[in-house]
Formats: C-alpha cells, structure tokens, sequence
C-alpha cells in the first residue's frame, strides 16, 4: 500500500537516503585501498611533499577506485532513468563485474596524462618569468581532465563503446561542453568542499553518492538536449528533401504565345 501525505513523502525522503549511503559504501568498501592510503595520506604528520602521496593514488586509482566509481554510476543511471527500485547490491556488483577493465585501462590512460600536465605544471610553476605563467595553462588542463574523466564513467555505464571511443567521446563532449562541463566541475567541487570541510560525516555516507547522481544527471540532460537538437536538424533536413522533392516533380510551365 502506497503511502501518501506528509508520511509518504517522509518514507521516501529516507528510501533516497538509506539507497545514496548504501552505494557509497559499497562504493568505498571495493575502492578500499585507495581511500585508506588517501586518509594515511591525509593524517600522517611526516607527509610534507604532496607528490608523495598522489603517486601510490595514482597507481591504485585504476584498479580500484574507478571500477568502484563506475559501479556506482551503474545504479546512477539507473536512477535518472527512472529506475529507481533496482536491488542495490546485485546492480552494483554486476556494473563492478561488467566495466572492470574498461574503467581500469581508461583509468590508466587519465592517470598517465594527468601525471604529464601534471609535471608540466610544476615545471612552469618553478620558472621564472612571464614563462611561470603557463602553469595555470596546465593547471586548468588538469581541472578538465577531471571532468573529462567524471564523462568517461558516464559514457562506459551507458553506451556499449570500445574503450578508445570512451575516451575520446569523453574529452569532445567535455571541450564541445563547456557549460556543462563548468556546472560539473562546481557541483562536485561544493560537494567535495562541504564533505571536507564542513560535515564530515558525509564522506563514508553520501559524497560519492551524490557526486555520482549529479553528475551523471548533468550527463543525460546533456546527452538528451543533443539528442533533441539531431533529430530537429534530421527532421528538417528532411522536410528540406521534400519540399525540393515535390518541386522537381512538378512539370514544367512553357509560355503559351505562339512565336
């Protein structure tokens, strides 16, 4: 029996939150050397170099937190497609299996050349001259990689893509996107800002969770007004087609004067 009212609409607000905390920590539990060395990272008072602890990161990102994330996007898009009463576990388990190597081997390929403007960055950033300023360059390179690779597990949990195709599709929509891909980066950079700094509680509950949904969200909607847009250009293409179709068909007008 359907609950309705104050009470129904209470029920579900806690159904939405039991279904965000149960996927990030499963989120958390298949990603689970890669956050504990981040919060040894982050805790540990003889770390002063930050490049020390985004090397072992980076080499676990591939194998664990990205296979984990794209499971998480798995129940994502459920979710904004308008399944919203899928089993939590055999979903995200099943897109853990299913994305594996893809999300692994493109976490590899984000890795690597992230870790190039990566080093490019700091090696402008300790130039002196005009010259120091390109560091910002490679900074803001960085940021949309980010993005770019937030699109990438968007585009493997909804579209059957060979991994290149992935990766490429992901950088173009995020370069050919820019608005979309500035409201991404905000949405998640308020929610990693809020989850760090603020109440961090949420972090083993709700961060991941809810950087997933909304971004695969922003995504869709994405996805859907392009979608809208090609087959409003195909439509009048075609009516193009049968206006100078039906023209052609018809005979010719000769003047009817004698000569």
């Amino acid at each position: 029996m359907e609950m309705r009212g104050l009470t129904g609409g209470l029920y579900r607000i806690m159904e939405w939150i039991m279904r965000l905390a149960v996927i990030n920590v499963l989120w958390i539990v298949f990603a689970l050397p890669f956050f504990y060395f981040a919060l040894a990272g982050l805790v540990s008072p003889e770390i002063t170099n930050l490049s020390t602890v985004l090397l072992p990161l980076g080499i676990l990102a591939p194998f664990t937190l990205l296979p984990s994330s794209a499971a998480m996007f798995t129940i994502a898009r459920k979710w904004t497609t308008g399944e919203a009463d899928v089993p939590l576990w055999k979903t995200f388990f099943n897109g853990y299996k299913e994305n594996y190597v893809k999300s692994m081997l493109g976490g590899i390929i984000f890795i690597v050349i992230g870790g190039v403007l990566y080093a490019n960055y700091h090696f402008y950033l300790s130039s002196k001259g005009m010259i120091a300023y390109l560091s910002i360059l490679f900074l803001v390179f960085m940021v949309f990689l980010g993005a770019a690779m937030i699109n990438f597990l968007s585009i493997t949990v909804h579209f059957h893509m060979k991994l290149m195709q992935v990766v490429k599709n992901s950088l173009l929509i995020t370069i050919g996107q820019p608005i979309n891909s500035i409201f991404l980066l905000v949405a998640n950079g308020v929610i990693l800002y809020i989850s760090l700094f603020k109440f961090t509680f949420l972090i083993p509950f709700f961060m991941g969770s809810l950087m997933a949904t909304v971004s695969f969200w922003n995504f869709h909607r994405s996805f859907v007004k392009i979608q809208e847009r090609v087959k409003k250009n195909e439509e009048n293409e075609k009516a193009k087609e049968d206006e100078e179709r039906a023209e052609s068909s018809l005979p010719e007008l000769t003047d009817g004067k004698d000569d």
